[in-house]
């Protein structure tokens, strides 16, 4: 070896090193933060996870005790609802992005309009369906919740079930239009099914974004002290009422906050390590 590639080799080791470094510097700080972060709840969240937490609703002020049992269930609600509407619009036009209309001028405007709504605020989206579906009724509701969460979670399903189809090999679809299969059972039984793994992660990435909205519900669906299925009226949820009760001065309140960003930081957790392992299992099937 010359001395002039020896030079060369040297460097590129001492780069080599310096940025294997900085990366584990910054991977570590990374995951001390986090673990810090998710220390501190857990310690604090731990000592609400009682059984009143789920049977009792959100207490008065200065009363003592309560839970968070009309939050949970108005939070099932309304981030249900959010997920039947997201679900199908956002797949069924990230089909329409990768199969049908893939360099037309309509799919241009819609990956544009999905951009911005990607990297909207939140609370800008709350703002809009305030003033479209709260300020024209005239109550808040949570319809108008699940609304605004939708808006939310649309743009996350539909670009992720482009990018997943886009991964899928042309040759498999081209096997089945030799078939003679028609596009849309193409599109819909072929290579959606060959990419539901990283579709059902969009999904989940969707849900858990939405999951711990706060600003577009305070804006549609407000919240409620008392405990209400009814869609039509402000409705309570577990965002809306962790940040109301994390600045209180009842000690209580303050408890059931962290019991309640508990139980959504465990919901977003269970569900990610549920669909891992199920497809992990189809798979190996």
């Amino acid at each position: 070896m010359t001395t002039a590639s020896s030079s060369l080799y040297q460097r590129r080791k001492r780069a080599n090193w310096i940025g294997l470094t900085l990366s584990m510097f910054a991977m570590t700080l990374g995951l001390i933060a986090l673990l810090w972060i998710l220390f501190v709840l857990f310690s604090n969240g731990l000592a609400a996870l009682e059984l009143s937490l789920f049977t009792n609703d959100t207490p008065a002020p200065g009363s003592e005790g309560g839970g968070l049992r009309n939050a949970i269930v108005g939070s099932l609600m309304i981030v249900g609802l959010a997920v039947l509407v997201s679900t199908p619009v956002g797949i069924l036009a990230g089909i329409y992005l990768t199969e049908f209309g893939d360099t037309s001028k309509t799919a241009e405007f819609t990956r544009f309009v999905t951009d911005i709504m990607l990297s909207a605020p939140s609370i800008v989206l709350g703002l809009f369906v305030y003033a479209i579906a709260v300020a024209t009724v005239g109550n808040f509701s949570g319809y108008a919740g699940s609304l605004a969460l939708s808006l939310i979670a649309i743009p996350v399903v539909m670009r992720t079930t482009e990018n997943m189809l886009r991964l899928v090999p042309g040759s498999l679809r081209e096997a089945a239009f030799a078939l003679g299969a028609p596009r849309w059972k193409v599109s819909t039984m072929v290579t959606l099914r060959a990419a539901k793994s990283g579709v059902i992660t969009g999904l989940l990435l969707a849900l858990a974004r939405i999951s711990g909205e706060t600003a577009p519900l305070l804006f549609t669906a407000l919240n409620n002290q008392f405990f209400s299925t009814n869609m039509g009226a402000p409705m309570a949820n577990l965002p809306v009422v962790i940040f109301q009760f994390a600045m209180s001065p009842y000690e209580n309140w303050i408890q059931l906050a962290w019991g309640g960003a508990l139980l959504i930081t465990l919901t977003v957790l269970l569900l990610n390590i549920m669909a891992r392992v199920f497809f992990r299992e189809k798979v190996k099937a």
